[in-house]
C-alpha cells in the first residue's frame, strides 16, 4: 500500500545549540538565511533557507532541553548533516567565501542527491554539525 501523500523536499531541520547566537551568526552571516522567526519564550529562531526553514534551539530552552544532553563537537551530535542546494555553484567563489570567514570547505564530491548525483562541498558549523552545500546535478536521477 502506497502512501497518500509524497514527499517534495525536506521542510526543516531543527539544531540544538549550546551558543545560540553564534549558529544564528553562521547560518545568516556565512550561509546567508535570513532570520523569519523568533519565539523568545522557546528559546527558538526560524531562518529561512531558501523554500525550507532551519530552526535552532539553545539546550537551555524548554524544545532543546528535552534532547538531552547537549550537542558536543566530538561525541554529541544530534544530526549528521544538514544539506542545502546552493545556486550558482561555483567551487572557487564558495570555498573564497567561506574562507573569508574563516571556514575551511571540502573539496568537491560528487554525491548523490534529491535531484541526482551533483558537486557538493562540506564543511562544520560552529557547533560542529556537518552541512553539505549541494550545486545542480550533473547525472540527473531517472525519475
Amino acid at each position: 500500500m502506497s502512501a497518500p501523500f509524497a514527499v517534495q523536499r525536506i521542510d526543516h531541520v531543527v539544531l540544538r545549540a549550546v551558543r545560540l547566537e553564534r549558529l544564528v551568526a553562521f547560518y545568516s552571516n556565512v550561509l546567508g538565511c535570513n532570520v523569519e522567526r523568533t519565539l523568545p519564550e522557546l528559546e527558538l529562531i526560524q531562518l529561512r533557507a531558501g523554500a525550507c526553514l532551519i530552526d535552532l534551539v539553545s539546550t537551555s530552552g524548554p524544545l532543546g532541553k528535552a534532547g538531552g544532553d547537549p550537542p558536543d563537537p566530538v561525541d554529541g551530535h544530534n544530526l549528521d548533516h544538514v544539506c542545502l542546494r546552493v545556486e550558482p555553484f561555483d567551487p572557487e567563489q564558495i570555498r573564497a567565501h567561506l574562507a573569508r570567514h574563516g571556514i575551511e570547505g571540502s573539496a568537491v564530491k560528487i554525491v548523490y542527491g534529491a535531484e541526482g548525483f551533483g558537486p557538493s562541498i562540506y564543511l562544520a558549523d560552529p557547533e560542529g554539525n556537518t552541512v553539505e552545500l549541494k550545486g545542480p546535478a550533473v547525472e540527473p536521477t531517472a525519475t
